[in-house]
């Protein structure tokens, strides 16, 4: 894979609307954010390398052989990658036990679940149009005699 413009224009804007998102929900929402017990900044600095990381994966997922091969529609295969990566974060998080509240029922794991994966389509979404409106010309090969 080439990283291009394209590519990290899209990873950067997916990364930054995916842990807007994410503070949305967790920051203000839920109000979760008030209850870590250690630096609320250094806690957001690491979210938003995580962030980052997640970004980086779904771009991959966007582009990979399988996916391109089933769903050419670039938005569409941006929903389907986040999707993916949504669930898949979810099920890693909630297999480790990570979570911000201790009471964890069945109505709280839908609700995570959902906004995990709603977390992740915005993040595929965002790739998709990068995919379809910025322009990345094929660069020329320099010739060298």
């Amino acid at each position: 894979m080439q990283y291009s413009f394209r590519f990290f224009l899209s990873w950067i804007i997916a990364a930054v609307l995916m842990y807007v998102a994410f503070y949305f929900w967790h920051g203000i929402f839920l109000n979760d954010l008030n209850r870590i017990s250690f630096s609320k900044a250094l806690f957001l600095s690491l979210a938003a390398l995580v962030y980052l990381v997640i970004s980086f994966i779904l771009y991959r997922t966007f582009e990979s052989k399988f996916i391109t091969k089933y769903i050419p529609q670039p938005i569409l295969r941006g929903v389907v990658s986040g999707f993916l990566v949504g669930f898949t974060l979810f099920a890693l998080v909630t297999v480790l036990g990570i979570s911000f509240t201790k009471n964890v029922n069945f109505t709280y794991i839908i609700a995570d679940c959902a906004w995990q994966i709603a977390e992740q389509i915005i993040g595929g979404i965002v790739i998709g149009f990068g995919k379809l409106f910025i322009f990345d010309p094929i660069p020329e090969l320099i010739r060298r005699d």
